[in-house]
């Protein structure tokens, strides 16, 4: 059996409880990292709007609805998504106050007690599920590489 490549290896002394327990914590770590993106996503839809929403101010100003159009801009164009804060502003606050405490905190696990090693569960995982000698279940990109 060839197994996971040195990088995914725990090293000697690691118990299960250790790998699992950075398991959860790289899971936690990507929710976070879905949840930023999502964030991201919310940043760049509301900015798409704000400037749609300037589009359809001057379309309404140049059908004649001046009033409305009026209305529209002073009280919606360029409005705080909540209290004091543009989506940019909310998207640093969490890269700033969360997103980077996390990442620094996971990297510290890993690097206090696997010798920083990542996804040493998954590539656990991998080992016990795959076939092993059986194309499409190679251990690593080396195996495929060097024709097994």
């Amino acid at each position: 059996m060839s197994g996971p490549d040195e990088a995914h290896r725990r090293p000697d002394g690691v118990t299960d409880a250790t790998v699992s327990a950075l398991g959860k914590l790289s899971e936690a770590l990507e929710a976070v990292e879905v949840a930023r993106g999502h964030l991201y996503t919310f940043h760049r839809l509301s900015g798409t709007a704000d400037l749609t929403l300037g589009d359809a101010v001057e379309e309404l100003r140049d059908a004649g609805h001046a009033e409305l159009a009026d209305r529209i801009d002073r009280d919606l164009v360029g409005r705080n998504v909540i209290p004091a804060r543009w989506t940019f502003q909310i998207v640093e606050a969490y890269d700033d106050e969360y997103y980077s405490v996390f990442k620094e905190l996971e990297r510290l696990a890993r690097d206090r007690l696997v010798e920083g090693k990542r996804h040493l569960y998954e590539a656990e995982m991998k080992e016990d599920r795959r076939t092993d000698g059986l194309p499409g279940h190679e251990a690593t990109p080396d195996e495929v590489d060097s024709g097994g």
